[in-house]
């Protein structure tokens, strides 16, 4: 059922702080609620509401409109994936390809600008103050406490040598920053300090991000939070105090009064490592075994602990909404910023990715069950005959099924001979193959179906409850925020640069 709102709620959000006037007689909720459940798929969501018909999930499914064929960005990295999810683009558009990607203009972190252009740009726990701290040495929703600015990548900017934080980083504007200009207050929570990025370009889209760090160390312990099923699921409970301090009408950290977001939200990490975690780790009951059973996307038993506590966590936000009178003026998002693959792991096939280091004119690659690779600026035009040749030498040792060279990839994102993001490279892997030197059982970042497949669900009361199979993709999310919130989409950039459109079938 739509909701439009009259000239007197409009009024009341104005008095509040809230949103502008000029669109409140269009907006069908006062709030979103979006929430990305990393490494959740499809089948993932499909599998558990069956087999738990009164979870959270189920009754937001009923009422809500599912899309089963939902598909996350290529690479399907988490910086990439969010930023579809709140900006409507994909790399072309946000020249984010990956949290640790390449730009080669920018200038290594505490080179002063000096010697050649080309360095690694890493947006992750390299650029805490303290990243083996859950705090990350900082202060929990003051960002700018946390990331120090001596390990970030430098640019030459109208002549000075400027550190990049990582809102200067995308290229486009997000919901949060439009959300800001239009008079509501915004939120957000996630794994590093880094992702106050979603602030977008100006950096000032974000009234409060709550950061933690998920690779900071479990106290008495030498090992990161992601080494245990218990340290993550407590990792995300963390974050969902901070939402549930937000709809009491606080900040985040319950500190201070604040009205409640227009949009917010947080993700979840525990699904993500249920996929990727092979057994217990400190404060795990013995015996919990990560990831799948088979192909059939049936959980081993801590993939199931960690899907079940997501399951709770929501139900926790939704009693939240509810005690907060705001149930019926919030629509509710749920996806995720990456799949995981494999889900079958008799398909599993670790691979160590160091001989990627040895191609010609070799600059930088990540790789994690893909991989993207830079040659060196310098040396990229001569040596691109070479590094493509050795890749195909390489193709059976590396497990790698496609190869995509600079003229294709310039079809699908931009030029990468005057683009400064686009790598040189793009591999896809055969399905199963995992760069680890570890014993991590799955990744994403990849092109394959479980990498891309993804769970989307939009809820709200009243909304009849629907499961529409056509292709859709996460960039879809962003358009759909806006519109819901009564706002035109394509004041995104990336809606108008790549034509991105709102999700089909929702009643508003």
């Amino acid at each position: 059922m739509t909701r439009h709102f009259g000239r007197m709620i409009a009024s009341a959000w104005l008095i509040c702080g809230g949103v502008a006037a000029s669109s409140a007689a269009s907006a069908s909720y006062q709030h979103v609620l979006l929430i990305s459940v990393d490494g959740m798929h499809a089948i993932d969501l499909a599998n558990f509401v069956a087999a738990h018909p009164q979870s959270t999930l189920a009754s937001l499914s009923h009422e809500g409109t599912v899309y089963p064929n939902a598909l996350t960005t290529t690479p399907s990295d988490s910086f990439p994936g969010f930023l579809a999810q709140v900006t409507g683009g994909t790399p072309k558009s946000t020249g984010v390809f990956y949290d640790d990607s390449y730009d080669r203009t920018y200038f290594p972190a505490g080179s002063n600008c000096q010697g050649e252009p080309g360095t690694e740009v890493p947006f992750a726990e390299d650029i805490d103050i303290d990243s083996k701290r859950l705090d990350a040495g900082g202060t929990p929703g003051q960002p700018q406490t946390q990331i120090d600015p001596k390990k970030l990548p430098l640019a030459l900017i109208d002549g000075k040598c400027t550190p990049i934080y990582p809102h200067a980083f995308n290229r486009v504007n997000t919901v949060f920053e439009i959300v800001k200009q239009h008079g509501g207050r915004t939120a957000w929570s996630d794994k590093h300090p880094a992702y106050e990025w979603v602030a977008g370009p100006s950096g000032k889209g974000l009234d409060d991000l709550f950061a933690l760090e998920q690779d900071s160390l479990i106290p008495g312990t030498k090992v990161k939070t992601t080494g245990s099923f218990k340290a993550q699921r407590d990792f995300d409970e963390a974050r969902v105090k901070a939402v549930l301090n937000e709809l009491k009408g606080l900040d985040s950290t319950g500190a201070t009064k604040a009205p409640v977001p227009q949009l917010f939200g947080l993700n979840f990490q525990a699904v993500s490592v249920g996929q990727k975690l092979p057994k217990s780790g400190p404060g795990d009951e013995a015996g919990l075994v990560g990831g799948y059973t088979g192909p059939d996307a049936a959980p081993g038993n801590a993939l199931a602990e960690q899907l079940a506590y997501v399951d709770g966590a929501l139900g926790e936000l939704m009693s939240g909404l509810k005690e907060a009178k705001l149930t019926d003026s919030t629509l509710v998002i749920v996806s995720a910023k990456h799949g995981q693959s494999p889900i079958d792991p008799a398909t599993l096939q670790p691979v160590d990715d160091a001989p990627y280091t040895k191609m010609p004119g070799y600059g930088f690659h990540i790789a994690d069950d893909a991989a993207l690779i830079w040659l060196k600026p310098k040396e990229r035009a001569a040596q691109l005959p070479a590094a493509l040749a050795y890749l195909e030498q390489s193709a059976k040792s590396l497990g790698i099924g496609q190869i995509l060279p600079a003229n294709a990839l310039a079809l699908s994102y931009n030029d990468p001979a005057t683009d400064s993001r686009t790598p040189d490279f793009i591999v896809g892997v055969n399905p199963g193959v995992v760069y680890t030197s570890g014993k991590k059982i799955a990744e994403h970042g990849g092109m394959n179906q479980n990498d891309r497949s993804v769970m989307l669900l939009v809820s709200a009361p009243g909304m009849k409850p629907a499961s529409l199979p056509a292709l859709v993709q996460t960039t879809q999310i962003a358009p759909t925020i806006l519109k819901a919130l009564g706002y035109d989409p394509n004041e995104l950039q990336a809606v108008r640069q790549e034509g991105t459109t709102e999700l089909p079938g929702l009643p508003f």
